[in-house]
C-alpha cells in the first residue's frame, strides 16, 4: 500500500501527456473538444490496447494516433445502443410471458402466495418492495393533492387534476381506487420489476412446470433460460452504466447448449470458455427472433461490424466467419 500522489490535470495537460506517451495527435482543438465529453478516465480502458505491454508508462506503439482511440470508443458506445435496444425488448417479453402464464393460471394475485414460489426464494422482500411502491406513490399523490388545493381554482378543476395525477402510475392509482387485496394484481407487479428482479423472481418459481411453459414461448428449456435472464442483468448493468463491452470478460459466465434443438452458432457448440461478449450477443439474438424478429437485430450488429473495420471482433470472442453461420439469418432456415 502507498500514498495516492497522481495530481488532477486540466484537459491541455491531459493533451501534453498523451504527446508525451507518443500518441498521435494530429488535431488537438478536436480532442481536446472529445476530452470535455469524453473523460480521460472514461477513455483509459480504450488506451490499453494500443499501449506497449508491460510498460509501466504507458506509452503506445508506434503510429497509433488519437482518432484510432476515439474510433474503438465510438464502437464499444454504439454496441452498448444496440444491445440496450435488444434488452428492453427482452425484459418487457419477458414480463409479458410471465404475465399470460401465471395470471390465467392461478389468479391476478397469483405472486402473494407463498407456495407459488421455492422456500429459498425472499417472498417477503417482494412484498415488501411492492408494499413500499405503493406507500411512496400514495405520498407523493397526497403532496400533489395538497398543492391542488392550494391553487385559486374551481371545486371542480381541482377535481379533475387530482382524477389526472392519480392516473399517472399504477402504483398511485391501485392504493387510491382499492382496498382489497392491498397490493396490485400481478401484471401490474411484474411492471414495477427491475430485471434483476424478474431474473430472480422467475428462477424462484416453485413448479418446473411453470419455467418451463415460460421458457417455450422464446423456444428455450428452463434452464437456459435461467441463466440467460442472469447474465443479460449483468449486460444491462454495464450498459446503464456506460462501461465498456469491447473486449470484457464475463464476470457471470452462462450456460450455453451443448447441443441445440433450437437455431444456434455452431461455434459455441464446440468445447471452450466462450466467456467474451460474442455468447451474449448471441442469446440476443436468439432472444430477439423470438421477441423482434422485425427490428432486423442481426442485420444492424453486421452493419455496426461493418462501419468499423479496424476494430477487432476476435477480442469480442467472435469467430472469423461468424455472420456465414445459418443462426444469423433466420430467413434462409
Amino acid at each position: 500500500m502507498r500514498t495516492f500522489d497522481k495530481p488532477a490535470i486540466d484537459v491541455p495537460s491531459q493533451i501534453e501527456l498523451l504527446k508525451q506517451r507518443g500518441l498521435l495527435i494530429q488535431d488537438e482543438a478536436r480532442a481536446q473538444c472529445f476530452l470535455q465529453s469524453v473523460s480521460f478516465f472514461r477513455l483509459s480502458p480504450y488506451m490499453r490496447p494500443f499501449q506497449q505491454s508491460g510498460d509501466a508508462n504507458h506509452r503506445f506503439r508506434d503510429g497509433i494516433g488519437f482518432r484510432q482511440l476515439t474510433r474503438l470508443y465510438d464502437f464499444d458506445r454504439r454496441l452498448r445502443l444496440l444491445s440496450m435496444d435488444a434488452i428492453e425488448r427482452v425484459e418487457i417479453a419477458t414480463r409479458s410471458m410471465i404475465s399470460n402464464h401465471m395470471g390465467p393460471h392461478y389468479g391476478s394475485h397469483w405472486y402473494t402466495e407463498t407456495g407459488m414460489f421455492q422456500q429459498t426464494f425472499d417472498h417477503q422482500r417482494l412484498l415488501a418492495t411492492l408494499q413500499s411502491k405503493q406507500h411512496a406513490a400514495t405520498r407523493d399523490y397526497e403532496r400533489e393533492c395538497l398543492r391542488i388545493d392550494r391553487l385559486q381554482a374551481e371545486n371542480s378543476r381541482k377535481a379533475h387534476l387530482k382524477c389526472q395525477r392519480a392516473k399517472e402510475s399504477y402504483a398511485r392509482h391501485y392504493p387510491t381506487t382499492y382496498d382489497q387485496p392491498t397490493l396490485m394484481p400481478g401484471w401490474a407487479m411484474l411492471e414495477e420489476l427491475t430485471l434483476g428482479d424478474l431474473s430472480h423472481l422467475y428462477k424462484g418459481l416453485a413448479k418446473d412446470s411453470d419455467k418451463k411453459a415460460i421458457a417455450r414461448r422464446v423456444e428455450l428449456p428452463a434452464p437456459l433460460m435461467q441463466s440467460w435472464l442472469h447474465t443479460l442483468t449483468t449486460i444491462r448493468n454495464i450498459c446503464a452504466h456506460h462501461a465498456r463491452m469491447w473486449n470484457r470478460e464475463l464476470g457471470i459466465r452462462p450456460e450455453l447448449p451443448k447441443k441445440a434443438n433450437f437455431s444456434w452458432p455452431r461455434h459455441l457448440l464446440h468445447p471452450g470458455t466462450h466467456t467474451r461478449m460474442f455468447a451474449a450477443l448471441c442469446i440476443l439474438n436468439h432472444l430477439m427472433h423470438k421477441v423482434g424478429p422485425h427490428a432486423h437485430w442481426d442485420q444492424r450488429l453486421h452493419q455496426l461490424t461493418e462501419d468499423f473495420p479496424d476494430v477487432s471482433l476476435r477480442a469480442m470472442g467472435f469467430p472469423h466467419d461468424w455472420y456465414q453461420d445459418p443462426f444469423w439469418h433466420p430467413e434462409r432456415a
